[in-house]
């Protein structure tokens, strides 16, 4: 049987709580052996003292997931072409890795949009979706063609977002709470998102 492989991609822009449980509950749903994460870099017009560079990002990501063999952190978007489109990473891997089944792993909050991705049909047609619930969202609008690739993954989120983190770090406020011990020290000593 092909190796199965998971792929969770975002700016993680820093990586949290949030993004931990959902790699959990990708893993824990016995869908895929193993989860890669891709780093997607930050969009040209994002690229501000707001956001942590690439390269900070990654590290904060081997940080965050060091303990879990299960998990790799895939660069692989640096260095192909721009904006970094799901259907061109795919593409890329496939090529590169033929004998494995790929997994695209969103929240089910990105399957009610999935419709609007670039390509999504060809999507559709390399690898299959897992799909970590959210108890608010309903996907009863969504076309029959995409929810017949989805395996539902239980979740139960943590309402937390990078956006609100890199606010409160400006703002001076406490964010231990909300990411890993490593990651909290790697962003204060690094004085990032202040």
């Amino acid at each position: 049987m092909s190796k199965r492989i998971g792929l969770f991609g975002g700016t993680f822009d820093p990586v949290h709580y949030g993004h931990v449980a959902l790699v959990n509950s990708f893993l824990e749903s016995h869908k895929i052996d193993e989860l890669w994460v891709l780093l997607t870099p930050v969009p040209p017009h994002k690229q501000d003292k707001e956001h942590a560079s690439f390269d900070d990002r990654k590290h904060m990501l081997n940080l965050a997931f060091k303990n879990d063999n299960r998990v790799s952190i895939n660069t692989v978007e640096r260095d192909l072409p721009k904006p970094s489109y799901t259907i061109r990473t795919l593409r890329h891997l496939l090529k590169e890795h033929q004998s494995v089944k790929f997994y695209l792993c969103i929240g089910e909050d990105s399957l009610a949009n999935f419709d609007k991705w670039k390509d999504h049909r060809d999507i559709l047609d390399m690898c299959e979706l897992l799909v970590a619930e959210r108890p608010d969202v309903s996907h009863e609008h969504v076309d029959k063609e995409i929810m017949n690739k989805v395996h539902f993954v239980e979740h139960k989120p943590v309402e937390v977002s990078s956006t609100s983190i890199r606010s409160l770090i400006s703002d001076g406020k406490s964010v231990k709470h909300l990411l890993t011990p490593e990651v909290y020290k790697y962003i204060m000593a690094n004085n990032l998102y202040q």
